[in-house]
């Protein structure tokens, strides 16, 4: 009895880590929201990381996160920095391309819980009196991704998160 008991649990195993290796080497979490707004007002918002703190969901999360800023105030090199509690965790955002009022990508640098380098994109796209804006986060899958993506959809933790943080800068700057 013993015997098959662990060879169904080893099935299982092997299972899950074959599916797991069968996932894609890359991921993508986009989400979306129109804002009746222009794109050169959310557009500072955006590339301005001090002023990420106004309307970024993960601030409320922790709001005793340590920050930290470094480089110019914004555009390309603007630095953001933080060390929070378990949910936020510990990392670093870096402005990389900043083409006003379109668009805006960020190295992004997670150190903790979970060591992972990433892209996040902001695209702003005119939609007659209304601006599209995305919000984007990209990268490799390494296996552990991978296997973790097996129980848990990041697609829904983070896009959730996005769309949050998405709607916290439409209803500031609808305003």
């Amino acid at each position: 009895m013993f015997k098959k008991i662990s060879l169904l649990a080893l099935g299982i195993i092997v299972g899950i880590l074959i599916v797991a290796a069968m996932k894609p080497d890359e991921f993508r979490v986009e989400r979306s929201v129109v804002v009746k707004a222009p794109a050169e007002k959310i557009f500072p918002l955006m590339n301005d990381l001090r002023a990420f703190s106004t309307w970024s969901p993960y601030d409320k999360i922790d709001p005793d996160m340590k920050r930290s800023y470094s480089g110019p105030a914004s555009g390309v090199g603007a630095v953001y920095a933080w060390e929070g509690n378990k949910e936020v965790g510990q990392g670093r955002m870096e402005i990389t391309h900043s083409t006003a009022p379109s668009s805006v990508l960020i190295q992004l640098d997670f150190l903790a819980p979970m060591e992972a380098h990433n892209t996040a994109a902001f695209t702003l796209t005119p939609e007659g009196d209304a601006t599209k804006v995305s919000w984007a986060m990209f990268g490799p899958a390494p296996f552990l991704t991978k296997l973790i993506s097996v129980f848990f959809s990041m697609d829904s933790m983070v896009g959730d998160q996005f769309s949050q943080g998405l709607n916290n800068l439409k209803n500031l700057t609808e305003k």
